[in-house]
């Protein structure tokens, strides 16, 4: 709904011919570019989403004029992302771009890119090579246009996205666990520390952390990601889980100001340093 609204604000319902734009065609065709234009709006409006590529592709080969020529163009891939025709979404978004680069509206074909990669992820335990193409994606545009109206859909769905490579890391590392391939399942909780400490699985992964290298002998190891775990989630199930591993003599280090996030965050990459 988002994405359609956003689309309305783009086009327009129809076009009409104006002396302006005589020569926006060439009036020997039998084909009017205003008359496939509309036809194409019609049948969009109507859901037709196939009928309607098909007519603002038509279109765009008759304008003569760049800027309704682009908008056609981009009005076609979006019908083609309305029927999930992705792949051929993606190549006209593509083409668009190199046969559009100065198109006023190539904010928005950038952020339909995005969304397009976006809803092709599926399941992250098979596969996460949509998630990463949809995350590289959205970093390009982030980059560009980070003050458009598009940008916080993006930014939260960016964040979405690293909760679901969080996902498969600790899918992956429990996997390890379960077989007692204690370095391989290190590594894979460790990357959770380093590249996910933002999402859902970072107060898991510390715990992990914790039981692993207390279970092998290495309680100065375990120590420290107790303390991290402790400082940045003393009210977690997790960290309480974690006290109760470690020697009860031992004192893990409390949160000290809940209000005081710079000093916070200053502490997670200093320890975040410190894991290699």
């Amino acid at each position: 709904m988002f994405l359609r609204l956003l689309f309305a604000i783009i086009i327009s319902t129809s076009l009409s011919c104006s002396k302006k734009e005589d020569l926006a065609y060439d009036p020997t065709s039998n084909k009017n570019p205003y008359d496939l234009y509309n036809e194409g709006v019609e049948a969009f409006e109507k859901s037709n989403f196939f009928f309607a590529s098909k007519k603002f592709s038509e279109a765009e080969l008759n304008f003569k004029t760049i800027e309704l020529a682009a908008k056609s163009s981009i009005m076609s891939s979006f019908s083609l992302y309305g029927i999930n025709f992705y792949d051929q979404a993606e190549q006209n978004l593509k083409r668009y771009f190199k046969t559009y680069p100065s198109d006023k509206n190539i904010v928005y074909a950038n952020y339909l890119l995005a969304i397009i990669y976006y809803e092709q992820i599926d399941n992250e335990k098979k596969d996460i090579e949509p998630l990463i193409k949809a995350r590289e994606q959205i970093d390009i545009f982030l980059k560009r246009f980070p003050e458009t109206d598009y940008a916080s859909d993006l930014i939260f769905k960016k964040d979405l996205i690293q909760n679901q490579l969080a996902a498969k890391e600790m899918y992956v590392a429990k996997f390890y666990i379960n077989i007692q391939k204690w370095v391989p399942a290190i590594n894979r909780l460790k990357n959770i520390v380093r590249k996910y400490d933002k999402t859902i699985f970072i107060e898991e992964a510390l715990y992990r952390l914790v039981e692993i290298h207390y279970h092998l002998g290495l309680e100065d190891e375990a120590k420290k990601y107790a303390n991290i775990l402790g400082y940045n989630y003393n009210s977690s199930e997790w960290f309480e889980q974690s006290y109760k591993i470690l020697n009860k003599e031992y004192k893990i280090v409390k949160k000290v100001d809940n209000n005081n996030k710079n000093e916070k965050d200053s502490f997670i990459k200093k320890i975040i340093k410190m894991i290699k």
